[in-house]
C-alpha cells in the first residue's frame, strides 16, 4: 500500500453544505492524518485540503492540474480511458492516441503518478450498476476489456508509451525543466540533470494541423494533438499520434454444437401482470424502487374499468398519458401491448400520450415498469391519465 484515500470527489459536493461542507472537508482530512497508517493520504478533486493531505486530479486530462503546495508531488488518481456505457447510447471510445497524449503531457509538466481509472475493465453479473441507464458492463474501453483480453491497439499502445517514459527516469527525477516555446501551440518541456542527462516532450497541441518545429537546431514533425518523446533531447523515441501496434477486433462468434447434444431455446408466453401473495390494492400509484426494495426490476400496475355501451361518442378519441419519473414502461390494454416509453441516460424523466381503442364493457390498463441501472436515487414515480 503506497496511498490512502478519504472520501472521492467530495469537492463536487462541499459547496451544497455550505461551511459545513468545508468545516467536514478538514476533518474528515485531519481525522485519516491521526490513524498514522505510515502512507500519505489523499482526497481526489479537493482544492481545500488540510497540510499534509494531498490534493489528485480526476479528468481525461491532468496536465495543467497544480497541487496545493508546491512540495507536494503532482499525481493523477484518475486517468479515464473510456468512459460507462448507457442503454441506448453508442459504445463510449477513447481513442488510444488520445490516452496516449494525455499521459505524456503530464509527465512533461512534472506528473509525479498516473493511474489509469480502469485499467481492467469488469463486469457485474448481479442487478446493481453505476447509475441510471448505465449498463452493468463496466468495460469502459479500458486498455484490458472485461473479458480479461487486451484491447489492441489502446494496450500496446500505452504499454510502448512507458517503455518510452521508462527511459527518461534519472532526468526526470533529478533534472530541473525548462519550457521552450516552438511555436503559437507548440511547445518543449525540456529536463537536464546534474549528469549531463537530458529530455524532452514536444508537443503539439494543434488539435487540427501538423506541424514542423525546430528544437536544438534539428527539425522535428509533431502531427497534430501529440507529444514526442525524445530521452536524448535528440532522437524520437515515440510519438502518441503515430500507433505501431496491431488492431485486433474480437467477434464473438457460437460455440460449436455436438450433433449429439444439440442445445435447444424455448420460448414461453407471460401472463399480463402477475398475481400472487405480493399483490397489493392501492388509490394511488407507488413507487417503484421503496416498493420493490431492489429485489427486482420490474413492477405491474394494474386498473380496470366498465366503458358503457353506447360509448364511444362521435368525435371522442380516448389517449393515455403517461408521466413517469423514470425509467421505462410497457403498457398493456386488455391483454395487448399499445406501447412503450422510457427516459434516457440525461434525463430519466419521460412522458408519452397514447391513442387507445376502449370496448364496451371491461376494460384493464396494465403498466409495467422497469428500473434500468441501480442504484439510483431517482425514484419511479407515476402518473396516469385516461383523456377522452
Amino acid at each position: 500500500i503506497i496511498l490512502a484515500q478519504i472520501e472521492n470527489e467530495y469537492g463536487y459536493y462541499q459547496q451544497a453544505y455550505g461551511a459545513g461542507g468545508k468545516a467536514y472537508a478538514m476533518w474528515a482530512g485531519s481525522m485519516a492524518l491521526a490513524q498514522n497508517t505510515g502512507v500519505p493520504w489523499i482526497m481526489c478533486q479537493q482544492y481545500d485540503v488540510p497540510d499534509h493531505v494531498i490534493n489528485t486530479c480526476n479528468s481525461f486530462y491532468c496536465d495543467q492540474f497544480k497541487p496545493n503546495l508546491p512540495t507536494q508531488p503532482k499525481i493523477w488518481t484518475e486517468n479515464w480511458p473510456g468512459w460507462f456505457q448507457t442503454f441506448g447510447e453508442s459504445n463510449p471510445h477513447r481513442p488510444p492516441e488520445d490516452v496516449a497524449f494525455s499521459v505524456a503531457r503530464f509527465f512533461g509538466k512534472g506528473g509525479s503518478v498516473q493511474n489509469y481509472y480502469v485499467y481492467h475493465g469488469g463486469t457485474n453479473f448481479d442487478r446493481t450498476a453505476g447509475g441510471p441507464f448505465i449498463t452493468t458492463s463496466y468495460d469502459y474501453d479500458a486498455p484490458i476489456d472485461e473479458y480479461g483480453l487486451k484491447r489492441f491497439p489502446k494496450w500496446a499502445h500505452l504499454k510502448e508509451l512507458h517503455k518510452s517514459i521508462k527511459l527518461c527516469e534519472h532526468s526526470l527525477l533529478f533534472g530541473n525543466s525548462t519550457l521552450l516555446s516552438l511555436g503559437p501551440q507548440q511547445e518543449a518541456d525540456v529536463y537536464t540533470d546534474h549528469s549531463g542527462g537530458c529530455v524532452a516532450f514536444l508537443a503539439n497541441i494543434d488539435s487540427e494541423k501538423d506541424k514542423v518545429v525546430t528544437f536544438r537546431n534539428r527539425q522535428y514533425d509533431l502531427p497534430a494533438w501529440s507529444v514526442s518523446i525524445l530521452p536524448d533531447c535528440k532522437n524520437v523515441v515515440f510519438n502518441t499520434a503515430k500507433v505501431r501496434s496491431q488492431t485486433l477486433m474480437v467477434d464473438m462468434v457460437p460455440e460449436t454444437l455436438q450433433a449429439s447434444k444439440p442445445d435447444q431455446w424455448s420460448i414461453f408466453t407471460e401472463r399480463i401482470g402477475i398475481w400472487d401473495k405480493n399483490d397489493f390494492v392501492r388509490n394511488e400509484f407507488v413507487d417503484h424502487i421503496n416498493t420493490t426494495k431492489d429485489s427486482t426490476d420490474y413492477l405491474w400496475h394494474t386498473t380496470s374499468f366498465d366503458v358503457d355501451r353506447n360509448y364511444p361518442a362521435s368525435g371522442n378519441h380516448p389517449i393515455l398519458n403517461i408521466g413517469s419519473k423514470g425509467h421505462a414502461v410497457h403498457a398493456f390494454l386488455n391483454n395487448m401491448l399499445i406501447g412503450s416509453a422510457y427516459g434516457n441516460g440525461s434525463e430519466s424523466s419521460f412522458s408519452v400520450q397514447m391513442p387507445i381503442n376502449l370496448k364496451a364493457g371491461k376494460n384493464e390498463i396494465a403498466l409495467l415498469s422497469m428500473t434500468v441501472g441501480l442504484k439510483d436515487p431517482i425514484m419511479n414515480g407515476w402518473e396516469l391519465a385516461l383523456q377522452v
